[in-house]
């Protein structure tokens, strides 16, 4: 059997959300160097506070301010801290309970070994030098018995240059894996590599799927066969592209479009370029334009876009099962 590809692969973002009045409530305090816990209905401290309560399903409104110190109840050791951990060295995720609290709140704890935590450790919040209205305005906890650093209440900083309470968050998502190709897959992306454009029939209904998969989706036969395609099709659906976003690569307005290349059974999805985004529409003919041969690598990237040929329009019924 041919070797199969892989790739490492990363997949990553900004994930942004409204806090609502009451996590915003608890984000402004982190960055007025105030911890701030709310109170339910049966009496219990939340830190942080819930937005409604578990009992009566009320929003929260009785908000508490609590100490900035607490009590380790339990706590984990991290021996190999991964990507977007707060240390990347050892260190301990705990539960801690504020004074003031009576539910722990889940943060970590600076130490060098697991020997210097314990439950039932006094600890101090550490706060972030640069505070935005994030959890990570606490930096960590540190224990209490580390020189400079006392059991006595801090006074919030609240900074009156910064009265607008928080109201959103942006919390960067990152994910890395390895992408591992299946063996027609594999041919696809070594096709690719080639300029050739490779699909695989099956053989009891005689479809083409581009890129080829292991099995016919419609009834399970496995694919056979190299189909070599030309890279000329038509275009089924379309999407204009009119909002910019981080990394766009391409100033809007453009499209993305299927493309059923001519023998194939599966729409390829890809760029339309060189034509006007207003004058693409279904059924227009268009070819594959492929990068240098120097930037060709195991990647549909490969073909840097498709464009319209001077051929007329396909016509309807020859697409149609295919939208």
């Amino acid at each position: 059997m041919t070797r199969t590809l892989s790739a490492p692969v990363t997949v990553a973002f900004d994930y942004t959300r409204s806090t609502g009045p009451v996590l915003g409530r608890f984000l402004t305090g982190l960055r007025d160097k105030v911890v701030v816990g709310g109170r339910t209905s049966a009496g219990e401290v939340v830190v942080p506070p819930l937005e409604y309560d578990p009992v009566t399903h009320e929003q929260t409104a009785d908000f508490v301010e609590v100490a900035d110190v607490g009590t380790v109840t339990s706590w984990t050791w991290v021996p190999e801290p991964v990507a977007g951990q707060p240390f990347g060295r050892p260190f301990a995720f705990a539960l801690v309970t504020l004074d003031g609290a009576t539910r722990p709140l889940f943060h970590a704890v600076d130490v060098a070994s697991p020997d210097d935590i314990s439950t039932g450790m006094r600890v101090r919040v550490r706060w972030a030098a640069e505070r935005v209205g994030h959890i990570n305005d606490i930096a960590a906890f540190e224990p209490l018995d580390r020189p400079g650093v006392e059991e006595v209440a801090q006074q919030p900083s609240r900074n009156p240059s910064t009265t607008e309470p928080v109201a959103g968050v942006v919390t960067p998502v990152s994910l890395d894996y390895i992408y591992a190709a299946s063996p027609e897959e594999s041919t696809f992306y070594r096709g690719l590599d080639e300029g050739r454009i490779l699909g695989q029939r099956c053989p009891s209904c005689h479809k083409v799927y581009v890129p080829p998969r292991s099995a016919c989706p419609t009834d399970g036969t496995p694919t056979e066969g190299e189909i070599e395609l030309s890279g000329a099709g038509t275009i089924t659906t379309f999407c204009i592209v009119n909002v910019p976003f981080l990394g766009q690569k391409i100033a809007p307005p453009y499209v993305s479009a299927y493309v059923l290349l001519d023998g194939a059974d599966i729409a390829l999805l890809h760029l339309i370029l060189g034509v006007p985004a207003d004058e693409v529409r279904m059924g227009m003919r268009v070819k594959a334009v492929w990068k240098p041969r120097e930037e060709w690598a195991y990647s549909l990237e490969n073909i840097d876009h498709f464009a319209p040929t001077d051929e007329p329009d396909a016509d309807y019924d020859t697409y149609k099962r295919h939208l």
